[in-house]
């Protein structure tokens, strides 16, 4: 885990059970789910295979060791694991270049989180190398620390990242809101014990208990969030 600003602490609003918002960043902040496919089909077409379309929603929203071990076996491409995560960051590197297109509703979402010193995490599955990169679009001192995929044991699905980032924050995980586009980012949230909002944004997600969907972040700001935790009483 790697801070990227001075930790904003575990102040609150008065009168609300909200202590920090914990957001995922590929198809949620930043417009870039498409682009990782994007990469992927244009590698596998450089060894010889063609991506099926429907794969497209098993590699969505996981971490590269499992989307990249998926497309491997389901080609029976000639290259390793190993060999296919670098292309694959390489290939994402040069494809956002300097300026990343955000998702509607992210820049004022974010704007508003940090106006109000809410504590505010960055959790992705994606590696060190790529989050730092895009941070530069985001603006790293929105958030009071930031999760890789390639520096926890576990990534999503399982809960380590956002247990993780709640830790850094010493909060609640109860009492973190989680933005997320993927059912395996929701997934991730959930088994942390987050309330979780769902952006879907390649597969459709259904609501569900402690999960609310909206169809972009435009609907999301911070009273919206603070509502979550006030219905959770």
């Amino acid at each position: 885990m790697t801070s990227t600003v001075p930790a904003l602490g575990t102040r609150t609003a008065e009168g609300s059970a909200l202590q920090a918002v914990l957001l995922d960043m590929d198809g949620t902040l930043v417009d870039t789910e498409g682009f990782w496919w994007d990469v992927e089909v244009e590698i596998f077409a450089r060894l010889g295979h063609t991506l099926d379309e429907s794969w497209r929603h098993v590699v969505v929203g996981g971490p590269m060791t499992r989307s990249a071990g998926f497309l491997i076996e389901a080609t029976g491409a000639a290259i390793t694991l190993a060999e296919l995560s670098v292309l694959l960051n390489d290939g994402f590197e040069q494809r956002i270049g300097t300026v990343l297109p955000l998702m509607p509703g992210a820049k004022r979402l974010l704007a508003e989180l940090h106006e109000q010193q809410i504590p505010t995490a960055l959790v992705s599955a994606s590696h060190r190398r790529i989050i730092d990169r895009v941070l530069t679009s985001l603006g790293p001192h929105h958030f009071a620390l930031s999760v890789a995929g390639d520096e926890v044991s576990r990534t999503k699905p399982y809960p380590d990242p956002y247990l993780l980032a709640a830790a850094g924050l010493g909060v609640d995980p109860a009492r973190c809101a989680v933005v997320e586009d993927t059912a395996t980012g929701v997934a991730a949230a959930e088994a942390a014990g987050c309330q979780v909002v769902a952006v879907p944004s390649v597969a459709p997600i259904a609501p569900a208990e402690r999960r609310t969907v909206v169809t972009s972040l435009e609907e999301v700001d911070l009273a919206f969030l603070r509502g979550l935790m006030t219905e959770m009483r």
